[in-house]
């Protein structure tokens, strides 16, 4: 019987598959398991990138503020909106007076695309 060293690449790829083996064996029955989790590292990539950059804000308060505008950022493209227009929308508004009372409905979720391309809902 041929033996392998134990810092050998095979013996840690063995080891590797019987450390995994109840994950490996549930991918096998189940074929609704992705093989990989790339698509969630690419959707969580931003934020994680927005995490690492948000660190030289220069000030706490700074940072809050990266924040902030990184959450609303993020919350526009999982709403399919588009976070520039939604900031120029935003901003336009908040500058022509828009009621505090209604401030809720300028949150990204509220936003509808027309004919012009987007505008928030009334």
């Amino acid at each position: 019987m041929t033996k392998l060293p134990a810092r050998s690449p095979t013996a840690e790829a063995i080891r590797y598959a019987l450390n995994h083996w109840d994950g490996l064996s549930r991918f096998l029955d189940d074929g609704w398991i992705e093989i990989d989790n790339n698509s969630v590292e690419r959707a969580i990539r931003p934020i994680a990138l927005s995490r690492k950059n948000a660190l030289f804000a220069g000030s706490d308060e700074g940072g809050e503020n990266w924040a902030a505008l990184a959450s609303l950022i993020e919350t526009c493209k999982l709403n399919g909106v588009d976070p520039q227009r939604y900031l120029t929308g935003l901003l336009t508004r908040l500058v022509n007076g828009w009621p505090q009372a209604r401030i809720d409905a300028l949150m990204p979720w509220n936003c509808a695309a027309d004919t012009d391309g987007w505008t928030l809902s009334p």
